[in-house]
């Protein structure tokens, strides 16, 4: 298997779909080369996202419980959001990490982006690192958020983890970027 990317699909046509507020849909039409079928694709079109690995300064980890219509069920997080237009991806962050936590800190670095899930979606999550976060303001959540805020060591994440309590793939990624998140020696039960 080659690792460099290649396009080798071509796109016959595109076709705009329903405008679902969070998501455009788009439709592809495009030539599979492998048989030179063409199928019709779903994209789902969104801003980038960026998500948070908020470190205290005594080495906890901001961690936030809301409810996900998808799954319909609350969700162990780190603090992430949609970019607004206009912002750029640390920008983002930083309004993400004070509304959803009441947070700031001068302290961040970048670590990466991640396809959201390429497979029918068009966006990327930037993740960050930020250092010896405070909390200064109240929470500022949106009209759809309800948010309870956890600091969790490492052990205690890797637990979530384990237990299958935290299993948001954009949060393990970045976690993962930070941390070793590998169960240790005594975290299976």
């Amino acid at each position: 298997m080659k690792t460099e990317s290649k396009n080798s699909w071509e796109v016959i046509r595109s076709e705009s779909g329903p405008d679902l507020g969070l998501f455009k849909t788009r439709y592809d039409w495009a030539k599979n080369p492998r048989n030179a079928k063409t199928i019709k694709a779903v994209v789902l079109e969104s801003r980038d996202w960026v998500n948070i690995v908020a470190l205290t300064p005594a080495h906890k980890i901001l961690i936030v419980r809301q409810f996900r219509f998808g799954v319909g069920r609350d969700t162990l997080e780190i603090p992430a959001g949609i970019m607004n237009a206009g912002e750029n991806p640390q920008q983002a962050a930083m309004r993400e990490l004070r509304e959803e936590t009441g947070c700031v800190t001068d302290n961040w670095k970048y670590l990466g982006a991640f396809d959201a899930n390429p497979a029918f979606m068009n966006n990327i999550c930037h993740s960050w690192l930020a250092l010896d976060v405070i909390q200064k303001f109240p929470l500022q959540l949106d009209e759809g958020e309800e948010i309870d805020l956890a600091e969790l060591s490492l052990d205690e994440i890797r637990k979530e983890i384990n237990a299958g309590r935290m299993r948001n793939a954009l949060s393990l990624a970045a976690l993962s970027q930070v941390f070793d998140l590998r169960i240790q020696q005594g975290d299976a039960g």
